[in-house]
C-alpha cells in the first residue's frame, strides 16, 4: 500500500490510543480531474491534526474547519462529494469541474486499526469491511486485486504488500535498489546463497534469504505483482533464475550487465526450454537511460524502468540503456559495475 496511506493508519492508531475521537478519510470515486486516486486516504484527528491527503489541500481545509467549528460527532460511516457543481469546483480548486465522493468514517477501538496494522507488519495483504450501516469492520486475507470496491452497504479496502521484488544478489547496488523498493512499498526479498555478501548486508528490514535464488523463484510463486531483479553478475546465480522467472507471471524480469553481457546471456538462455517469446520478456540492459554513474543512480535507473512497466508505460516511450548513443571512446560498463551502459 502506499506510504502515505500506513502512515495514515499508524497515526490513526496512536489517536485512538490516546484517547481522540478521530475520522477516517477515504476517495471512493473521481470524476474528471483528481489530484488523489481512489483509495487514498486522509485521518482527521479532534483538535485539527491531519495526516495524509485526499485532494491537492483544498477539501483538507474544509474538513479540518469544520472538525474545528463543529468537533468529530459523526457515529456512523457517511459518504459526502465534493465538487458536484460549478460553484463548488471552482471553491474547492477541483481542475476541470472535477468531482470527488469520500467515505467519512468514525474511528474507535472497535475500527480494528491496531489489529490492522499488526497483520500488515507480517506483510499479509488484507481486506478491510467496514459496514456502511453499522460501522462494524471485519479483516480477512485478501487476493489482490482491486484497491477499493464499494456496494450499497460496504467499503471493501486492500491493505498490505500489494507488489513484491525478489533481488537477486546482496552487494552494493542491491542495497540502494532495496531500500528505494521499499519506500516504494514493495515487499523486497534478497537472495544470495554466498556467505560473504550477506555477512555485509546493512538492511536489516530487508529479507535476506540464504538460498539458491532459482529454488526461491519457484518457491515464492511469482504473480503478476511480482518482479525480479538479477544482479550479481554469476551466470551460476543469475541464468537458472531468470529461466524461472521469465516462465512465470512476474511481470518484470531484468538482469544486470552490458549489451555485450547480455547477449551472451540470452544465448545461453536459449539453451534451456524456454521460448523466444518468454526470452522477449527479459530488460536487459537494465534500466531506463539517465546518464546513471552511481550506484544509487543506477538503482533509480533501475526502477525508473520497472515501475514504468508495471504502470503500463509503451515500451516506444521509454529510453532504454541500450538504446542510448554512445560517446566516442566510452566503455561499456565501469569497472565496479557492469551495468553502467555507455553515457550519451
Amino acid at each position: 500500500m502506499d506510504s502515505i496511506d500506513l502512515e495514515v493508519l499508524k497515526t490513526s492508531a496512536a489517536w485512538i490510543a490516546a484517547g481522540h475521537r478521530c475520522e477516517l478519510v477515504t476517495v471512493i470515486r473521481t470524476w474528471g480531474s483528481s489530484p488523489r486516486p481512489v483509495g487514498a486516504t486522509l485521518a482527521i484527528c479532534d483538535d485539527g491534526r491531519v495526516v495524509g491527503s485526499v485532494s491537492g489541500g483544498c477539501i483538507e481545509d474544509d474538513l479540518i474547519e469544520r472538525v474545528r467549528r463543529e468537533g468529530i460527532t459523526r457515529e456512523l460511516p457517511e459518504i459526502v462529494s465534493y465538487g458536484i457543481t460549478a460553484d463548488e469546483a471552482h471553491r474547492f480548486g477541483l481542475p476541470c469541474g472535477g468531482t470527488i465522493e469520500l467515505a467519512l468514517e468514525p474511528l474507535s477501538a472497535a475500527s480494528r486499526i491496531a489489529e490492522l496494522l499488526d497483520r500488515l507488519e507480517q506483510h499479509q495483504l488484507v481486506e478491510r469491511r467496514l459496514d456502511l450501516r453499522t460501522g462494524a469492520v471485519r479483516l480477512d486475507r485478501a487476493i489482490a486485486g482491486n484497491v477499493l470496491t464499494r456496494t450499497e452497504d460496504a467499503l471493501i479496502t486492500q491493505h498490505g504488500p500489494r507488489w513484491r521484488l525478489l533481488i537477486i544478489g546482496a552487494g552494493q547496488l542491491s542495497r540502494f535498489v532495496a531500500q528505494i523498493a521499499t519506500a516504494m512499498d514493495y515487499h523486497v526479498t534478497v537472495c544470495d546463497p554466498r556467505e560473504e555478501y550477506r555477512a555485509g548486508w546493512t538492511l536489516p528490514e530487508v529479507r535476506l534469504v540464504h538460498a539458491m535464488p532459482d529454488d526461491l523463484v519457484i518457491d515464492m510463486q511469482l504473480d503478476r505483482r511480482s518482479a525480479v531483479i538479477a544482479l550479481t553478475h554469476d551466470p551460476k546465480l543469475d541464468d537458472l533464475a531468470l529461466m524461472e522467472a521469465l516462465k512465470s507471471e512476474a511481470f518484470y524480469v531484468g538482469a544486470i550487465g552490458s549489451r555485450a553481457n547480455n547477449a551472451r546471456r540470452r544465448e545461453r538462455l536459449l539453451q534451456f526450454d524456454l521460448t523466444e517469446a518468454q526470452l522477449q520478456r527479459l530488460h536487459g540492459p537494465i534500466g531506463l537511460y539517465i546518464g546513471s554513474k552511481t550506484p544509487s543512480e543506477i538503482a533509480i535507473s533501475i526502477l525508473a524502468e520497472m515501475t514504468a512497466v508495471k504502470n503500463g508505460v509503451p515500451s516506444a516511450l521509454q529510453v532504454n540503456h541500450a538504446a542510448a548513443l554512445e560517446a566516442p571512446g566510452s566503455s561499456a560498463c565501469a569497472a565496479e559495475f557492469d551495468s553502467k551502459i555507455r553515457v550519451a
